[in-house]
């Protein structure tokens, strides 16, 4: 099993920033790909980003691309998402996930592992 535990969500303002983090234990974080979803409210889950295990590769949504940056730091089993130039649209409850050794999957029903999720809560 792996656990996955994000934070870093919270209140603010359109236009601003936040970083979320995803602390990863139980397996070797190294060999997983990892991804963050989004969940708003009566919305289906939706992709927003995602980095290789090697992090050699990443991939966006559209809607968050030159805004979103996707990083992970292998030695702090952790994944980031930095957000800025935030935007009311982006309110969610942001998810990461982990598959094994993958190319990057935008299909989250292809995740194995998830965590239980951040509230991202922009304001207008």
């Amino acid at each position: 099993q792996m656990q996955l535990v994000e934070s870093g969500g919270g209140l603010v303002q359109a236009g601003g920033s936040l970083r979320l983090s995803c602390a990863a234990s139980g397996r070797t974080f190294s060999t997983y790909t990892m991804g963050w979803f989004r969940q708003a409210p009566g919305k289906e889950r939706e992709f927003v980003a995602a980095i290789t295990w090697s992090g050699g590769s990443t991939s966006y949504a559209d809607s968050v691309k030159g805004r979103f940056t996707i990083s992970r730091d292998n030695a702090k089993n952790t994944v980031y998402l930095q957000m800025n130039s935030l935007k009311p649209e982006d309110t969610a409850v942001y998810y990461c996930a982990a598959v094994y050794r993958s190319l990057i999957l935008v299909n989250p029903d292809r995740y194995r592992y998830w965590g239980q999720g951040t509230q991202v809560t922009v304001s207008s």
